[in-house]
């Protein structure tokens, strides 16, 4: 028999024994520099970014440096954010389309410098929709799409 496929919100609430904290290694303090960096777990991630009301944004470096400063940590690890944000955003598409309302607003998330995230669900044009419903302008930056004075909508989380 087939193994059942994970579901997106299984895997945005198995934690696998995160959050946790480790010592910036030799291989990455270059970097990194020095310190500590906190690993979360997927479901951390997913709560800071419900946290952001309609009409506001965050950026993933905010979400980082939210995490650390909960575990008082040096840094987030921009890796395992960055995944589980791609996680919370794919667990709130699988969530709306069973018919639940009170989905994480991932749309909300961005990238460095305010531009759009091509992995989300439904790429950067699902993305810039959700985002001009709200009242956000979407402009093109080279091959990139951002929110144009994305710093005056930025929330602290």
């Amino acid at each position: 028999m087939p193994k059942k496929k994970t579901t997106w919100v299984e895997k945005l609430n198995d934690s696998k024994g995160l959050p946790k904290v480790e010592k910036i290694t030799d291989k990455l303090s270059k970097r990194w520099g020095t310190g500590s960096v906190v690993i979360p777990a997927p479901i951390e991630v997913d709560e800071l970014m419900r946290q952001v009301p309609s009409g506001k944004l965050t950026t993933i470096n905010d979400i980082r440096a939210a995490l650390a400063k909960k575990h008082k940590a040096t840094i987030g690890c921009p890796m395992t954010t960055g995944i589980f944000a791609w996680i919370a955003a794919n667990a709130a598409e699988e969530q709306e389309q069973n018919g639940e309302k009170d989905i994480t607003p991932y749309w909300r998330t961005l990238k460095t410098g305010g531009v759009l995230n091509e992995k989300y669900p439904g790429g950067v044009e699902a993305q810039k929709l959700r985002l001009e419903r709200e009242g956000h302008k979407v402009i093109k930056k080279g091959k990139k799409y951002a929110v144009l004075n994305y710093g005056k909508s930025l929330i602290q989380i």
